[in-house]
């Protein structure tokens, strides 16, 4: 694709419809009070490209927001988020959420290791069984029962919910910005050269 088929909005173009789907990002609780001055709007294409949308973007980040929230640790959402971006070739995605990543306390070994998948002998049978997932749910959209009574010994009903909203979301949100055409912010990092899947 030379060039993006839905460029982001120019955020002097927004609007108070967008103001209010970007509400949504906030944390549970934090709600800009009566006369609080409005946070400078974030410069970001993703945020360009949902602000064409608003009533979109706020049903999405409502979620999303929970998802960032839920029962899962930050390190166990990353994991798998970087692996489905990775799988799914969303390198938007996988710029953004290997950063987090790193922040979440998994190291440039792990970062590096989830390109292997599961198999990799970094991981233990845990984290093995966490990428096992994300492969499963992007080869078939379903999770074997080998995989899920391995991923039940270490996490309750809620998270295994949440795990695959989770790889879901943001199976969807590469098969979106493929399309398209969402570029990188300046100053990401996308994929690795020598590494990009399919490669």
């Amino acid at each position: 694709m030379s060039e993006p088929r839905i460029p982001p909005r120019p955020s002097d173009d927004w609007d108070e419809a967008v103001d209010e789907a970007l509400a949504a990002l906030r944390p549970p609780g934090r709600n800009r009070r009566p006369g609080e001055p409005r946070r400078e709007r974030p410069s970001s294409h993703i945020l360009g490209i949902f602000s064409w949308h608003p009533d979109l973007a706020k049903a999405w980040f409502t979620f999303n927001n929970h998802l960032f929230h839920s029962t899962l640790s930050k390190r166990d959402r990353e994991l798998v988020t970087v692996r489905i971006a990775w799988l799914r070739r969303g390198e938007y995605e996988w710029a953004q959420h290997v950063k987090m990543a790193k922040s979440a306390g998994l190291s440039d070994e792990e970062v590096d290791a989830i390109l292997a998948g599961p198999d990799s002998p970094v991981w233990g049978p845990r984290d093995a069984a966490l990428l096992r997932s994300v492969d499963e749910i992007a080869a078939d959209h379903y999770v074997s029962d080998q995989t899920w009574k391995r991923l039940a010994e270490d996490f309750d009903r809620q998270q295994l919910m949440d795990l695959v909203f989770t790889i879901g979301a943001y199976d969807l949100l590469a098969m979106a910005f493929n399309t398209f055409g969402l570029e990188l912010d300046p100053g990401l990092t996308g994929f690795p050269p020598q590494d990009e899947p399919g490669h």
